[in-house]
């Protein structure tokens, strides 16, 4: 084995460390990278480590909180039952947990619904009530701003346009800036490329 397959062997085990990935069997994909020496596992661990410790704007609780609902929105229970158990070691209570479970599936509801009223652009689907149950939003355990900051991660991830939007002026309207908007979304977009070494 090379010296160059060695350090990045090295590397990846360390990303598998951080993120409490015991007993981790890798993917085909990160195989591939594993066998070829790919600088890009290093990328992987460097760009994993500075959304997830960079406590400029978002502190470790939100960090990770942020990182578990894109592994529940990606469906990768890996690294769900990991940023679990980091959040929870960052001070996330289970109320908050489970409610950024709920949050993620409501909105895979909400992406999909007005993904296709603003595809279709039409009178009819615009005026008609929604009538999705939302009553999670009105006082979120997880407080207003950060509930819709999440709530953009996820939008963005499902290339919901007018989600994100709505949700970005409301957590601008609740004291949130747009640089920590602009590090939560990059922290979602992070974590998904990771997924897809990792599943």
């Amino acid at each position: 084995m090379s010296t160059a397959i060695v350090i990045e062997n090295e590397t990846f085990n360390n990303l598998l460390s951080d993120l409490k990935l015991e007993g981790y069997t890798p993917s085909d994909n990160a195989q591939v990278l594993l066998n070829n020496e790919a600088k890009y596992i290093k990328d992987l661990k460097i760009n994993t480590g500075n959304v997830l410790n960079n406590t400029q704007y978002l502190n470790r609780k939100e960090a990770v909180l942020l990182a578990l609902a894109t592994a529940v929105n990606e469906k990768y229970k890996p690294l769900t039952e990991s940023f679990t158990q980091l959040a929870a070691e960052a001070g996330a209570t289970q109320a908050e947990i489970a409610e950024i479970v709920a949050l993620v599936s409501l909105m895979n509801t909400n992406n999909v619904f007005y993904r296709f009223r603003h595809f279709m652009q039409k009178e009819f689907y615009s005026n008609q009530p929604a009538g999705i149950k939302m009553s999670i939003m009105v006082n979120p355990v997880l407080g207003k701003e950060f509930f819709e900051l999440a709530s953009i991660v996820v939008s963005a991830l499902n290339g919901c346009e007018m989600c994100v939007t709505s949700h970005e002026q409301s957590v601008l309207n609740h004291g949130g800036t747009q640089q920590k908007i602009f590090e939560a979304v990059k922290l979602g977009a992070v974590i998904k490329g990771l997924i897809t070494i990792l599943a």
